[in-house]
């Protein structure tokens, strides 16, 4: 398997835990607010393959307790399970990112119990999704379905969304609530422009907008939170 990137520890990427980051790179989306827009080909120059990240792995066992596995999209990856396996059987934890359009390889890894955390996007209300992620028209029937099967799941997971004031507002969040109605936690995170960010002139809302949208979320959320404030 190509690994197109990988950090050799960090304290963000996986709560509560010392980990690092892998980045596989294939992604279907085309958000215009991506940090990792560089990893939307699969094809892109790898950084190392499968069995370069386990030798690295194997080298920091009782150093780090995770590994966090983000892309790109780690599920449109298919030989992604036989890699969760091998970094198990070395005794880490595994986190998953995902968009939530794969539930079917979701529910896999989840009832195989390859995964001890997943943190799963919701771009924004289905109303205004295909605008979000690029893509005029999505049908959102796979998003609801990944929800549905968190919403249910003995995993840990949280939800999130990067907060955009070019692509969120008030509506977004009174239809984002009870969509992930009776979900553990829900963190908004504030959009930070880069370079690497597809599309210049996008703008994070403040402070005071994002607690504002928080709070409109909280009646359905057990614990919501924001980020990157």
């Amino acid at each position: 398997m190509k690994i197109h990137g990988l950090q050799k520890m960090t304290l963000l990427d996986y709560p509560g835990k010392v980990a690092c980051t892998v980045f596989l790179g294939g992604c279907e989306f085309r958000c215009p607010f991506c940090h990792n827009a560089d990893l939307l080909d699969v094809n892109a120059p790898a950084q190392m393959d499968d069995e370069e990240l386990l030798r690295f792995l194997k080298t920091r066992t009782g150093l780090l307790d995770g590994v966090a596995i983000t892309g790109g999209e780690p599920l449109l990856r298919q030989d992604l399970p036989d890699l969760l396996v091998r970094i198990r059987d070395l005794g880490y934890l595994v986190k998953i990112d995902t968009n939530g359009n794969h539930p079917a390889r979701l529910k896999r890894i989840l009832d195989e119990g390859l995964a001890d955390y997943v943190a799963m996007d919701v771009k924004n209300s289905p109303q205004r999704y295909g605008e979000t992620i690029g893509i005029p028209g999505f049908d959102t029937a796979r998003i609801s379905e990944s929800i549905g099967i968190l919403l249910s799941s003995d995993t840990e997971y949280e939800f999130r969304t990067t907060v955009v004031r070019q692509f969120h507002d008030e509506a977004s969040f009174e239809e984002i609530g009870p969509w992930i109605r009776g979900a553990k936690r829900y963190f908004l995170q504030g959009f930070v422009d880069r370079d690497t960010v597809p599309f210049a002139g996008l703008e994070a809302w403040g402070k005071e907008e994002m607690e504002r949208f928080a709070d409109i979320v909280r009646p359905f959320v057990k614990n919501v939170d924001i980020r990157g404030l």
